[in-house]
């Protein structure tokens, strides 16, 4: 088991445990569940932090175009450049997929944490609401 010695912090979302403690999260799962935080909240949603979130709410009902998904990947590395510290974003690809019940695009996130160098990747999917003449 590696050594922890960045510490541990709260658990998101808040849980308790089976012994009635919280839930904790070591550094690094941290990082990766700030980082869903930022792009799962739309700018302005905190009422005491309106620049906290990521800006691809205002895009839920573009088209799903190759330009849709650069203004994706860019509001993507912006709000985590500005919110998150921690890490470095390394590449943001977003991808354009579609199923049967509407447009998905894809959004791969590269990032490295700065405290242990270490690289992850995460996968968010962003679903556009597809229009009634679509």
């Amino acid at each position: 088991m590696a050594k922890l010695f960045l510490g541990r912090g709260l658990g998101f979302p808040i849980q308790s445990i089976e012994d009635g403690s919280l839930q904790m999260a070591d550094y690094e799962e941290s990082v990766r569940q700030s980082i869903l935080m930022i792009l799962g909240t739309a700018k302005g949603e905190r009422v005491m932090r309106p620049d906290f979130g990521c800006d691809i709410y205002n895009m839920v009902f573009e088209m799903q175009t190759a330009t849709t998904a650069g203004r994706i990947s860019q509001a993507v590395q912006d709000a985590l450049l500005k919110l998150e510290p921690r890490i470095d974003v390394i590449d943001v690809q977003t991808i354009p997929e579609s199923d049967g019940d509407g447009e998905r695009l894809v959004v791969n996130l590269r990032y490295q944490v700065r405290a242990t160098n270490n690289a992850f990747n995460l996968v968010y999917p962003f679903y556009l609401e597809r229009s009634v003449g679509a």
